[in-house]
Order: structure tokens, then C-alpha cells, then sequence
């Protein structure tokens, strides 16, 4: 197949000013992605969350009581947590139908993000509690209450089991999402926690050392302050729309600048969506002897089998005589936009 076209013409469904807000992701013929899923899916199974969210509502609600009877700030402080996990959940079920939608109007992605959404409103949620609790597990650090041990001991125990069975639960549903992935590291942090509650109530039963309940809140708003960070940090990273975590954009821009024809890559962004969902948009100047369309065929399989990304808008262009010249404006300048944006990456051949 041979093309004759003007250096300036391009070749994609999609001009180049859709990278603004990163609203496309054409294929542009060779990257189709039919019963492929992206983030949170209508497919995940919702009768293990249920079930996860039904034994921990059920748990956390006799915890509550029996920490308020036994005076245990450890064993409420294990209800907050438990409280955010079971919020978790419940904003996983509702993410799982809002991104379920198709996309329509001016949400052309749909609701793909509302997993996102709600993993930074959960995050947020455990790292408000964990301040909380660090302040009230000092305060009693200083002045600590009598703390009946022996139940404290047995309520920790049970706790462990119905964490390990809703962590069980949780790792048979679908983990792509953010959202559920949180929940299942959190509820694996809360058998850690009550480990510590279960640690606590001994000491306290076996020597009366009251204050073994108020480390044991520490230990549990620690471990708040890291699941609560790290959901703040990885959906502040997709609402940022960095690259995602462990691909580097200059290494993708070199690679796809050393496919034979290749002039230069530039204007190059990579991001995510929602969880599982990555897209790259990028202008890509071809040499003006080749076949720009089979080029971009070779880009796209390349961004498919070396990096799993298969939603891409590549605006293919032949590269006039001009810009073929090396100097120190990059050919950006000549024959593409006035404020060039994103990586820029030139082929050494």
C-alpha cells in the first residue's frame, strides 16, 4: 500500500487537540480491544463483597458494644477500621454500577472514575480516624482506665477469624479495582490489628498493665496512617493523570522512537483512567517515503505486547525534508503545534 501525502496531513480518527483533556483513545484500526475490561467491571462477582460486608457490619457492631462495656479504646479503634473497610466495600458495589454505564454526553469515559472517587474519599476517611485515635490512645497513655482484659482477648480472637474469612471472600472477587484492592489490604491489616488487640488483652489479664490497650490503638492508627496513604497517593496519582506506577514515559518514547521510520515522538502522554484502564496519546512524525499507517500498526503492537497498553491515540504525520535536518529545535517547532506539551523524544537513526 503506498500513500501520497502532504507532510502536513494526518493520519488518525483523532486530531491532535484531543490531548487536552485526554478525551480519545482510537485505535485507529490496530488496536481493538473488543471483551476487554477495564477497572471495575459489572462482571465482578458482588456476592463475595456482600457476603465480606455482611460479616464485617455483623462483627463490628459487637465490637462496638463489647468496647464500650469492657472500656477498650483497642477494640473501638478495631471498629473505626472495620467501619472504613465496610464503607469501602459499599463504595466498591456502588462504583461497580456507576462505571456499568455507558458513556454518554459529556462523560464520554463515562463513570469509569467513580472508583477512584470513592477510594480517595475512604482513604481520606482512615487517615481523619487515625489521627483520632493516636490523639485518644495517648490521652489514655497518660491517664489509662481500667480495661477488662479477658474480654478484650476474646473479642480480638473472633476478630481474627472473621478477617481471615472476609479477606477469603474479598480475594475470590475481582481485585482489578482499586477500590476492592483496598478493601482486601485493609481488611488484612486489621487481622495485624487485632493480633495487637488479642497481644493487648493478655498482658492486660495476665498483669494488669492497663496501658497494653492504648499501644495496642497505636499499632492500629499506624497501620490506619499506611492504608490510608497509600489509597490517598494512588488515586491522587490517576486524578493527576501521571503515567502509571513502574512505567516511565521516557523509556516508552525511546522505544517507540527506535521503530524503523520513526522521526520523532512527541507531545507523548501516558496515563490512567480508572484502575486497569491505561491510555497514551501521542504525535508521531514518520519518515516521508514510508507508509505512515503501517508505521502506527507497528506502534500500536509494540504499546500492546511490551507495555499492555492498547487505548492509544497516535496522530501519524510524514515528516517534511525540512525537519528531517537534526539541529537544536526539535522538528516539533516546524511542523506541529506553537507550545509543544509532553515528551519529546527523536530517533537516533
Amino acid at each position: 500500500m503506498s500513500h501520497d501525502h502532504e507532510p502536513g496531513h494526518a493520519h488518525d480518527d483523532h486530531r491532535h487537540d484531543a490531548h487536552g483533556d485526554h478525551g480519545g483513545h482510537s485505535h485507529g484500526g490496530g488496536g481493538g480491544h473488543a471483551g476487554h475490561s477495564h477497572g471495575v467491571s459489572a462482571d465482578a462477582d458482588r456476592r463475595y463483597l456482600i457476603a465480606a460486608l455482611s460479616l464485617i457490619a455483623a462483627f463490628m457492631v459487637g465490637e462496638v458494644t463489647v468496647g464500650l462495656l469492657a472500656r477498650s479504646l483497642a477494640l473501638i479503634s478495631d471498629a473505626g477500621h472495620m467501619l472504613t473497610d465496610a464503607a469501602s466495600i459499599v463504595l466498591a458495589l456502588v462504583a461497580m454500577r456507576l462505571a456499568a454505564r455507558p458513556a454518554k454526553g459529556s462523560l464520554t469515559y463515562g463513570l469509569k472514575r467513580a472508583e477512584i472517587l470513592s477510594a480517595q474519599a475512604n482513604g481520606i476517611t482512615l487517615l481523619a480516624l487515625a489521627v483520632l485515635f493516636f490523639y485518644e490512645a495517648i490521652r489514655r497513655l497518660i491517664s489509662p482506665p481500667e480495661v477488662e482484659g479477658g474480654v478484650v482477648l476474646v473479642t480480638a480472637l473472633v476478630g481474627i477469624v472473621v478477617n481471615v474469612v472476609a479477606a477469603w471472600l474479598i480475594s475470590r472477587a475481582n481485585r482489578s479495582s482499586l477500590n476492592v484492592e483496598g478493601a482486601y489490604q485493609h481488611i488484612l491489616n486489621d487481622a495485624w490489628a487485632f493480633i495487637a488487640t488479642a497481644v493487648a488483652g493478655l498482658v492486660v489479664l495476665l498483669t494488669g498493665f492497663d496501658r497494653a490497650d492504648a499501644l495496642a490503638t497505636l499499632v492500629v492508627a499506624a497501620l490506619m496512617l499506611k492504608a490510608g496513604y497509600g489509597l490517598v497517593r494512588e488515586s491522587g496519582r490517576i486524578f493527576l493523570e501521571a503515567a502509571p506506577a513502574g512505567l516511565d514515559p521516557d523509556t516508552v518514547g525511546g522505544r517507540l522512537a527506535a521503530v524503523t521510520g520513526v522521526v520523532e515522538i512527541h507531545d507523548l502522554h501516558i496515563w490512567t483512567i480508572t484502575s486497569g484502564y491505561p491510555a497514551l496519546s501521542a504525535h508521531v512524525l514518520v519518515r516521508e517515503d514510508l507508509d505512515c499507517h503501517a508505521v502506527r500498526l507497528t506502534l500500536e503492537r509494540e504499546l500492546r505486547e511490551r507495555y499492555a497498553i492498547d487505548h492509544t491515540t497516535l496522530q501519524v504525520d510524514h515528516v517534511s525534508p525540512e525537519t528531517l535536518q537534526l539541529g537544536d529545535r526539535p522538528a516539533a517547532e516546524d511542523a506541529h503545534c506553537r507550545d509543544p506539551h509532553g515528551s519529546a523524544h527523536r530517533a537516533a537513526h
